[in-house]
């Protein structure tokens, strides 16, 4: 069934009558209910896209109920410079009344829904989009038969958009293998007989909306293409960067991490141990890091708390150590299945007393991969416990990139149990702290301890005001000179003009292309991702004094005094008012068009377009 309009009109060029029309990219949203495998449908899609040397990014969202419940999977793929999902979908695939009924609004004019004719009934009035009704419950039935029943039904309707977007079969088909191929045969039997049956539905019925989209040709000496998401490019990272040792307790949206670490670290000689609490588990990651072996433990909000006290033992005891908090709704339980970035503050304060660590926050999914190994040699290079800020958009995002040189990449880390010399020293005042790992041969005959307790020189406890303050100065003297190693900050688009936008974490691509969208409008706009959040990147100063607004895109709220978190540590630091936040709270992450249009109201922008340039006038500078 297939109702349209005249002006329901894909974008893309047209081409000959009954030939797909060509599309650059392409934004697919399929709505459903978790136990639906719409994230499996998505992931294929993506993982084809990178396979296909081509970009792509996705989004989801899924219910905290063990129960599931309504859930959604965004895919935009294609060529070009992807950097966001997609503000509004080309294509929603909707499963189920409620699926059309809450989702119907993220469709563009000129769209096409594509929807299951057995369970959605969509407004027969409602012309701006091509409808397109398949029985994806009762041909899945039909196809696959006996006790699968409608349980391959994501599978069909893989194969119909592999139909409609002229998708390479082959390279589906073995996706499909790979992701079943573990499983009983007539587990894949059935997942391709869904596909074929999806993919043979009468193109007839399809043609108003047939596309191809464009696959480049791999560029000469290009690297081959990872696909993957946030959480498991932090793993490998870790992997990559020498780390074989760590211990954790699950909580969403950490979890992955654990479980991929649990699987991979034995691999290498390593070990990883669920713990039945997080106090223990970062206390055992403690006990590996004591032992010479850098070691990683995580969680997200609620379970970084409950490290709060043994991270601040790492801090006085000097203790490399690295801590991954993937960040979510909060507080309490708060959203635990949804994006916030309102634990900044936490990660670089948790803890009683001046306790100072480092904070690096990712800014893509391949980034979560290169911070892995920066963590890892700040914590090896200033013994001190480093934490990695990711966010649950980062976390369950699939993005494809180049395949990382592992080979000149890799690190081989073991712990140094050379003799030390008689003058050796584990928390020299002058120099930076170099433990000696248990086993080590101490020439003086003196072995040092290592305590939470402050400390002299060798680590025996001491209640010496003079010597308290020295060691305090020493542990907050070797965080600052962290960010004399940091590479200089870049800031993309225009480098000086009317508009600094300042970004962290998962609010990367969309800030990138709101710039795009700002210049087309005359806005003289840059943008700078801050990966170094504790210490800051020297220099911030001298880029800031360049524009006339500052503005902090950022997932948290404003706070008694109106400001984001990451705003009010950056007007902390630099004492500049013109430095204000653009925050929101709803755990969705922020839409190019919701970027540029706050930007707008909040400079008095006169005039905003998205394509051709014009004149736009900026308000006075705030106080």
């Amino acid at each position: 069934m297939v109702s349209n309009s005249s002006s329901a009109t894909p974008e893309g060029s047209k081409s000959a009558a009954g030939a797909p029309r060509s599309l650059n990219d392409v934004v697919i949203r399929l709505a459903g209910n978790s136990q639906d495998g719409i994230q499996a449908v998505g992931g294929f899609l993506a993982r084809l896209a990178g396979r296909s040397a081509q970009e792509v990014m996705t989004y989801m969202t899924i219910p905290s109920t063990i129960s599931g419940g309504p859930s959604i999977f965004q895919v935009r793929m294609g060529t070009g410079d992807i950097l966001s999902a997609g503000d509004r979908a080309d294509v929603l695939v909707a499963f189920y009344q409620h699926s059309y009924e809450h989702h119907r609004a993220s469709l563009r004019p000129g769209g096409v829904l594509l929807y299951d004719s057995d369970h959605v009934q969509p407004n027969p009035d409602d012309h701006e989009v091509t409808a397109v009704g398949v029985p994806f419950t009762s041909a899945t039935v039909e196809a696959v038969g006996g006790s699968a029943k409608e349980k391959g039904k994501n599978i069909y309707v893989l194969g119909l958009l592999a139909r409609m977007f002229d998708l390479n079969v082959a390279k589906l088909t073995q996706l499909i293998k790979e992701r079943f191929g573990g499983k009983n045969e007539d587990i894949v039997r059935n997942a391709l007989l869904a596909f074929d049956a999806g993919y043979a539905y009468p193109a007839e019925n399809l043609q108003q909306c047939l596309y191809r989209l464009e696959e480049p040709a791999p560029a000469p000496g290009a690297r081959p293409q990872v696909t993957t998401d946030g959480n498991s490019a932090i793993s490998y990272g870790l992997i990559a960067a020498g780390v074989r040792y760590g211990a954790a307790y699950p909580i969403t949206p950490w979890s992955s991490i654990m479980e991929t670490l649990r699987t991979e670290l034995p691999k290498y000689g390593g070990i990883f141990v669920q713990c039945e609490d997080e106090i223990a588990a970062i206390s055992t990651a403690l006990g590996f890091s004591y032992s010479g072996n850098l070691a990683i433990t995580g969680s997200s909000g609620p379970g970084l708390s409950l490290k709060a006290e043994a991270l601040g033992w790492a801090v006085m005891a000097e203790i490399p150590l690295i801590v991954v908090n993937i960040q979510r709704g909060g507080p309490s339980t708060g959203l635990p299945t949804n994006i916030e970035q309102s634990d900044l503050m936490q990660a670089i304060y948790g803890s009683h007393g001046d306790a100072p660590r480092v904070v690096l926050a990712p800014a893509t999914v391949e980034d979560c991969f290169y911070i892995s190994l920066e963590a890892a040699r700040i914590a090896r290079e200033f013994s001190t416990p480093v934490i990695i800020l990711s966010d649950q958009a980062l976390a369950t995002r699939i993005e494809a990139f180049d395949e990382p040189d592992l080979p000149k990449l890799m690190v081989e880390a073991k712990p140094d149990r050379t003799p030390r010399d008689a003058a050796f020293k584990p928390y020299p005042l002058d120099t930076p702290t170099r433990h000696a790992p248990p086993g080590a041969i101490m020439g003086s005959g003196k072995y040092p301890i290592v305590t939470g307790l402050e400390h002299d020189e060798l680590g025996h406890p001491t209640a010496n005001p003079a010597l308290h303050a020295q060691m305090t100065a020493k542990r907050r003297e070797k965080i600052k000179a962290v960010a004399n190693t940091y590479a200089a900050p870049e800031v993309f688009g225009d480098q000086e003009g009317d508009l600094l936008l300042v970004g962290w974490g998962c609010t990367y691509g969309p800030i990138h292309e709101a710039v795009g969208r700002l210049q087309a409008s005359g806005v003289k706009v840059g943008h700078l991702q801050i990966r170094h959040i504790h210490p800051l990147d020297n220099g911030l100063e001298q880029i800031f004094a360049k524009y006339q607004h500052v503005r902090v895109v950022e997932i948290n709220d404003e706070g008694l005094y109106g400001h984001g978190q990451l705003t009010t540590l950056l007007r902390a630091r630099f004492c500049d008012p013109k430095i204000q936040s653009i925050t929101k709270t709803d755990g969705l992450t922020f839409r190019v068009s919701e970027i540029v249009e706050r930007v707008a109201k909040n400079l008095g922008l006169t005039t905003i377009k998205t394509g051709a340039r014009s004149h736009s006038v900026l308000a006075a500078p705030r106080a």
